[in-house]
């Protein structure tokens, strides 16, 4: 028999054997779209040396989260119009080429045109992924597969850097997007040879309007979190303007989507109660979480003394939770059907470890930052893929696409948001503490940019116990931020109905099974 997954047969079962290879496949497609930020993060030293271009650095990073939240919401769409294996192949190759234009770059601004030929690629990938899965495993049997998907997350925290060093040490940095092309292969031989799903024809024309009104206003966003309070104060008139643009252009989206035969986000999907929480809560979890791996490394290596070489080790704690708890939260949800806990569980260690982590200090030791870190991943373990899952369990079939893509496009701003509020504080707090310890004066020479443990032996003393304060202080208000926020999602999380899974349970295989099922009904009118 062939190991090829077809959509789920009358019993409503889905091969296991067959499922996980195409699993594996689709697990090497999300590994590259993870992973290529890690890399490049590392590299990216290098890449100035030999391009130049130093003031545009922020923009390589930029181009590419930009291209992958505005794409995201259409590659969700047209993989509900006209198939999902064709819109998934379409964005690895997208990827690929953007990769192998990336390393051919001669100056900054082919990279970060580059960069965001590869962005549009990767917006694909994770939808793709998503989708596919809720395509072919009913809810009820996903929570098997969850620990999966956490493992190749916490493989990119952790390997990214590690790789990304390595590969720039001994390759040189253009292989760091070579890199892609086998993976990308494999995952495209893979892709092609076992996923056989339905082929669709699309009812209407693809929404052009609101795709562009969407994109305006997901770039308008994304803009003012990365330009504000850095680039530009927030009270400048261009962030003012950027913002005026967002809402404007929200507006006019929302307004275009009543009207259009084939929205690129039908608004019906947020009249249900679960799905709507679960956008919120996918938010406030990226925002945490982007938040926490952003300013983790930076306070172990600032305050602690560690080695930047093994900045994704850092995490390990964190990571190695999350993908702990994931997997056990997927099987009780596989086992039992019932999910409804888990946000509320994982809401509150979020709150707990936010706090835990705000509470560091110059004293504080890796052991026990390492065991705050540990309570944080916990909660996003009962978080991260369960959010998904309800979100997807509430909508049809016909719009898992566009409920996968909303629902990472949530997260998504929920991290951009997360990194610029929470770096505004600590950039804010860092400053007024070294004036504070050294004066207006000595604070900007040494505080003007971010040191390594290397750089701060070479400090004179009291400096470097001055900039170490000064980061602690700024990663405690990052974190509170981080901590009141989850005190939301916390709250909200209460208000999950407890609305059944579709799919059988593993004592009454061939019961509901993967059928396109109506979504069960959890209104927010109930």
């Amino acid at each position: 028999m062939s190991e090829t997954v077809k959509q789920a047969d009358a019993s409503g079962e889905v091969k296991p054997r067959s499922v996980r290879v195409v699993l594996m496949a689709l697990m090497i497609a999300m590994l590259l779209a993870m992973l290529d930020n890690m890399i490049i993060g590392t590299a990216m030293p290098t890449i100035v040396g030999e391009l130049g271009g130093l003031e545009h650095l922020s923009w390589v990073v930029t181009a590419y989260t930009l291209a992958t939240a505005a794409s995201t919401p259409i590659w969700g769409k047209i993989g509900d119009m006209y198939g999902r294996k064709g819109s998934f192949l379409t964005s690895i190759v997208i990827f690929l080429i953007g990769s192998v234009l990336s390393g051919m770059a001669q100056d900054m601004g082919q990279l970060i045109g580059f960069r965001a030929i590869q962005g549009l690629g990767a917006g694909g990938l994770m939808v793709g992924v998503m989708a596919i899965i809720g395509d072919l495993i009913p809810p009820r049997e996903r929570g098997k597969y969850q620990g999966m998907m956490a493992g190749v997350m916490a493989l990119a925290m952790i390997g990214g850097p590690l790789v990304g060093g390595t590969i720039t040490d001994h390759l040189g940095w253009r292989w760091a997007f070579y890199i892609n092309l086998p993976l990308g292969a494999v995952a495209l031989a893979m892709v092609t040879a076992v996923l056989h799903l339905p082929k669709k024809k699309a009812k209407g024309k693809i929404d052009y309007l609101g795709a562009a009104l969407l994109t305006v206003a997901i770039t308008s966003t994304v803009l003012v979190t990365t330009w504000g309070g850095t680039e530009y104060a927030w009270g400048s008139g261009e962030i003012i303007g950027l913002i005026v643009v967002g809402v404007l252009s929200l507006a006019a989206f929302l307004y275009a989507e009543t009207k259009a035969a084939e929205p690129v986000m039908p608004l019906h999907i947020f009249r249900s109660r679960n799905f709507t929480l679960m956008s919120v809560i996918g938010f406030l979890v990226g925002f945490a979480m982007f938040g926490g791996v952003l300013y983790l490394p930076l306070f172990q290596q600032s305050v602690q003394g560690a080695s930047a070489t093994n900045s994704g080790l850092l995490l390990l704690p964190m990571l190695l939770s999350m993908m702990v708890v994931s997997l056990i939260a997927g099987r009780i949800t596989t086992s039992s059907g019932k999910y409804k806990m888990f946000p509320i569980i994982g809401g509150a260690l979020m709150v707990v470890g936010l706090f835990l982590l705000a509470s560091m200090d110059t004293g504080t030791t890796r052991l026990v930052s390492g065991l705050y870190m540990a309570v944080l991943g916990a909660g996003l373990g009962f978080l991260m893929q369960i959010t998904m899952l309800v979100a997807q369990n509430s909508v049809d079939m016909k719009d898992m696409g566009v409920a996968s893509s909303s629902a990472t496009l949530f997260r998504t701003l929920g991290g951009s948001f997360g990194v610029a509020l929470m770096g505004s504080l600590f950039t804010t707090q860092v400053t007024d503490t070294m004036a504070e310890r050294l004066g207006p004066q000595a604070a900007k020479a040494a505080g003007s940019a971010q040191l390594d443990a290397a750089s701060l032996e070479k400090l004179p003393e009291a400096v470097r116990d001055a900039y170490q304060h000064a980061v602690a202080a700024g990663t405690h208000s990052a974190f509170l931020l981080g901590a009141c926020v989850a005190v939301l999602g916390f709250a909200l999380a209460w208000f999950v109905k407890e609305v059944p899974l579709r799919g059988a349970g593993p004592a009454q295989a061939g019961g509901e099974g993967a059928k396109a099922a109506p979504a069960p009904q959890d209104s927010l009118a109930h």
